[in-house]
């Protein structure tokens, strides 16, 4: 039995094609998460928190009817359950990249359709059914929508006329070739609370924190520090040709003469950025990763 006494947030994570991004996040974000396969409950070293791991399609709807004080699922799925919930946070990854996921209308390259107008009397798969169902009464077009539980991309042409699918960078869809007709919706995973929890303010100060923490982390993933010693008087050539070292942390050095200069640069130009560090007289430069960045 849970002990009423003891402040206890208890959160769903997404398993499946999100999990290990999400983990992996946590981890940088300071929080070890040990996942038992045979288990839904994984162990996590903040005896604050209690981790369920569940479907992200059920996350949003869990904490709606309040069996979880928050959880991290999609946007899209939040919509999908039409689900009433408080947003805590964005949380902009995704399983592969940094890009949004996206819901697409899809047809077969040959396929005579062009817009969604030309739906109308069609059969759709997909496994969003209420989205699908919101955009064809949108845009005034009546087709017929079923359930898809799964290999979506796989149903087109035989079985129906089109699907609505989730893609990131749609390269599968191509590889299957497959056309994207339109966009739905564009989505990010979200930190959402129950209406319950968000009114209570230890929890709401708890899932408060951990957003920080993992916006942090995510803030961090494509930047590197840097820091080096440099000649007192080659600071200002060093701003007036590096404008990407933005607002440098400078001390001076014992002794006189040189300064210690430190900073926060996107990783993908330290490599050209070093041999102009170096050029510039700058010595004991030190590149290190970062778990988090905190404005």
């Amino acid at each position: 039995m849970p002990d009423p006494t003891k402040n206890t947030l208890r959160i769903g994570l997404p398993k499946g094609s999100l999990q290990e991004p999400t983990l992996d996040l946590f981890k940088r974000a300071g929080f070890n998460v040990i996942v038992n396969s045979r288990s839904y409950r994984p162990s996590v070293d903040d005896a604050e928190l209690e981790i369920r791991l569940l479907r992200a399609q059920e996350i949003a709807r869990y904490v709606d009817h309040g069996f979880l004080d928050c959880g991290i699922t999609g946007r899209d799925w939040v919509a999908e359950n039409e689900a009433m919930v408080e947003v805590v946070c964005d949380l902009r990854y995704s399983k592969a990249t940094s890009l949004p996921t996206r819901w697409v209308l899809v047809v077969p390259e040959d396929s005579p359709i062009k817009s969604v107008r030309d739906l109308q009397g069609k059969r759709i798969a997909t496994e969003a059914i209420g989205l699908t169902k919101k955009y064809l009464a949108k845009n005034g077009v009546q087709a017929e929508v079923e359930f898809s539980w799964g290999a979506t991309e796989v149903k087109v042409p035989e079985l129906v006329d089109a699907i609505v699918d989730i893609t990131e960078t749609g390269s599968s869809l191509r590889a299957n070739k497959l056309r994207i007709v339109d966009t739905l919706m564009e989505s990010y995973p979200q930190l959402v609370s129950s209406k319950a929890a968000f009114t209570d303010p230890w929890k709401r100060e708890k899932m408060q924190r951990l957003a920080l923490l993992l916006n942090g982390a995510l803030e961090a993933r494509y930047k590197v520090g840097l820091k080096m010693n440099l000649p007192e008087h080659k600071l200002e050539s060093l701003l007036h040709e590096l404008p990407s070292l933005r607002r440098p942390t400078i001390s001076q050095l014992a002794g006189g003469g040189w300064l210690s200069v430190e900073t926060i640069i996107d990783e993908s130009v330290v490599r050209e950025i070093i041999p102009q560090l170096k050029a510039l007289g700058a010595e004991g430069i030190i590149e290190y990763p970062l778990n988090k960045v905190v404005h």
